[in-house]
């Protein structure tokens, strides 16, 4: 049965974007919300609102997936497993373990949706580990008529199909590339200069399966977070040293919900992400932004954020430099090149904030920053449109799949009219 809620605001998870949606749905079954999208002049899906941007807003309904009967389906011949678009990760990752297999990558958190995440290009971290979406080899969706229909990887508009910020269609399942599960160990390494990660960048990020760097760009030192797999070589880098305590990325703040570090061997996805599928991330205690800038440009775009320092550390709780592989989708921001991100957690204050979010990106834009989609950002719509050589071919596909924009927001709209004009 279809739950709907009428005359409510929904918002995000930290309660900076308050949605103007018309009603609220929950279908239980992919018939109910093939009838819900057919009946709909205007609608889009909600994932768990980990956006922080103004990406999934609506002026018409919202459709929540998580009522939508859950699936893991494992298909060893293939090595893929199709799940449910609506599934948390962390239930996902349970279940493959449990059936003896992994997924390749995982975020920082495990309490977000998968499709949520493929849609707005989130990654993880590691020298050759890709951006979340590109596991995809085909998704199924709910197009503008309630018809359903699969798109696999090889079909024209595939690469346009998965980071589609939702403009496509409802997604209901996906297929996911998957490989036998493994070990990790987790260590954390304290003191380390951050000249030495500028300097040494190849070195440090290539020390472990999975790296990311923590600073707050007013100390000269960082923290490095080494997730390694227990089936590969470490890399031989071992700079500052070693935490000798379980360590949480924010200075300070307590540990009991981090995942399991001092080197102690456990399952892959107990060790990947930062934080425990147990751990209830706090609404409302921050915003985000984050950047993709070519992985060359990573000592320039280092050096450009220390320039500010003081004036970001006095608005931010944390930052976290990772890497991501380049891939082939066309809206990702990790698109045809190896990436360094920058990401940055501020304080709930966006007035305070926004300046400095200003700040960050008159120096990285000239290195070939490009705005992670769920994120804050200064850039207009057309700006965005801008960082992406194919967002051309994006809006072609758009007009052809969804010609009346029932899934379009006022954000999508925007950003689309240039290349639309320019077709």
């Amino acid at each position: 049965m279809t739950t709907t809620v009428s005359g409510v605001l929904a918002a995000n998870w930290a309660g900076n974007v308050v949605y103007g949606a018309s009603a609220v749905h929950s279908p239980s079954s992919l018939d109910e919300l093939c009838a819900l999208v057919a009946g709909s002049p205007r609608i889009r899906a909600a994932g768990t609102g980990h956006s922080f941007s103004r990406v999934a807003d609506t002026d018409g309904a919202l459709v929540r997936l998580d009522s939508l009967p859950a699936e893991v389906t494992v298909e060893p011949g293939s090595s893929t497993a199709v799940v449910g678009a609506g599934m948390r990760y962390a239930a996902v990752n349970a279940a493959l373990h449990a059936a003896g297999w992994a997924l390749a990558n995982l975020a920082s958190l495990p309490h977000i949706s998968v499709a949520g995440c493929c849609a707005t290009g989130t990654h993880g971290s590691g020298d050759g580990r890709r951006c979340l979406a590109a596991a995809v080899t085909g998704l199924e969706r709910v197009g503008p008529d309630g018809t359903v229909s699969w798109i696999s990887r090889g079909e024209a508009g595939f690469d346009g199909s998965v980071v589609a910020l939702g403009a496509l269609g409802v997604v209901t399942r996906l297929r996911l590339e998957i490989e036998p599960a493994f070990e990790a160990r987790q260590l954390v390494r304290l003191d380390v200069p951050l000249d030495e990660v500028a300097e040494s960048f190849d070195e440090v990020f290539g020390a472990a399966y999975s790296v990311s760097v923590f600073t707050d760009w007013r100390s000269a030192t960082t923290s490095v977070w080494l997730k390694q797999r227990v089936d590969r070589p470490a890399g031989a880098w071992r700079g500052g040293r070693a935490a000798v305590e379980q360590m949480h990325p924010v200075p300070g703040t307590p540990a009991g919900f981090s995942t399991l570090q001092l080197g102690v061997p456990g399952p892959w996805h107990e060790r990947l992400p930062h934080f425990r599928p147990e751990f209830v991330p706090g609404a409302g205690e921050e915003l985000q932004s984050e950047y993709y800038l070519p992985r060359a440009a990573a000592p320039a775009a280092i050096a450009a954020i220390r320039e500010l320092g003081e004036s970001v550390a006095s608005v931010s709780h944390i930052s976290e430099i990772r890497t991501v592989r380049g891939d082939e989708l066309w809206l990702s921001p990790a698109y045809r090149r190896d990436c360094v991100t920058l990401h940055f957690t501020w304080i709930h204050d966006e007035a305070a904030v926004r300046p400095v979010i200003e700040a960050v990106e008159r120096r990285l834009r000239p290195l070939g920053a490009r705005p992670h989609w769920g994120k804050l950002t200064a850039l207009s719509p057309a700006e965005l449109a801008g960082c992406h050589e194919r967002i051309g071919d994006f809006a072609r596909l758009v007009a052809e799949r969804d010609p009346e924009g029932k899934f379009g927001n006022a954000f999508l709209d925007a950003m689309l009219a240039g290349p639309r004009l320019r077709r």
